[in-house]
């Protein structure tokens, strides 16, 4: 769907320019900005449908203001930085990223990652997925619809991404997930450091829905094969 509003947030000029012309030569909307502070103000009140975000920036830094913007907003993150170790970017996602690049970068390639993220965020992670709005299962109540889980009918509050590994598998109950499949339905990015992202996102996930997360009952692991939400046959 074309004219999505892409904000990119860089204080290279050059950069910003060049990432601009390629979304407008595919039929995006970009603005730009220079600062972490300019683009917490655009995103409250632009609400853009992806967002580019340089790590290195003049005021605050991108890793810390990916956090603010998730407090604001579920859309796409896609970092872009300087900084490429696999370490820099396992911290990206596990802070709120959905993808991360390295300067210097193919505008092509960057293109090609927008255009799948945001059609990713159109549509239901898993085929095989069902259709409710409204899950119940064991003792969980997943809302679709307004990205809300309820414990015995009290909420709680979980980010994004753990949410929609806990839909997937709600969604898809008794069914094994992979690492490596979790991680593409949920971020789409290169599988760097997939199994440590996928690890930590079960593991705080665990703490706030199993009685004791050290011998989870509800996301249970298959040595091997990877994890699944029990659910009563």
């Amino acid at each position: 769907m074309a004219g999505e509003t892409i904000l990119i947030v860089d204080d290279e000029e050059e950069i910003s320019d060049l990432i601009a012309l390629y979304l407008k030569r595919n039929g995006y909307q970009p603005k730009t900005c220079a600062s972490g502070n300019s683009a917490l103000e655009i995103v409250s009140t632009e609400k853009p449908d992806l967002i580019i975000l340089d790590i290195q920036l003049p005021d605050i830094d991108g890793l810390e203001l990916c956090q603010h913007i998730r407090r604001m907003t579920d859309c796409p993150i896609l970092f872009l930085s300087c900084m490429g170790t696999d370490a820099n970017k396992i911290l990206g996602l596990a802070v709120g990223g959905d993808d991360y690049m390295t300067k210097p970068f193919s505008p092509g390639e960057l293109v090609a990652r927008v255009k799948a993220h945001l059609r990713r965020n159109r549509v239901i992670p898993s085929k095989t997925a069902s259709t409710e709005q409204v899950i119940k299962i064991s003792g969980l109540t997943i809302d679709l619809a307004s990205h809300t889980l309820y414990i015995n009918e009290k909420p709680v509050a979980l980010p994004l991404k753990e949410f929609k590994i806990l839909a997937l598998l709600a969604q898809n109950p008794n069914m094994v997930f992979s690492l490596a499949h979790i991680y593409d339905l949920i971020w789409g990015a290169d599988n760097i450091g997939y199994t440590r992202t996928v690890m930590l996102h079960i593991s705080n996930l665990r703490k706030k829905i199993e009685l004791d997360p050290s011998n989870p009952k509800l996301i249970v692991t298959i040595k091997g094969a990877g994890y699944k939400l029990n659910a009563p046959l």
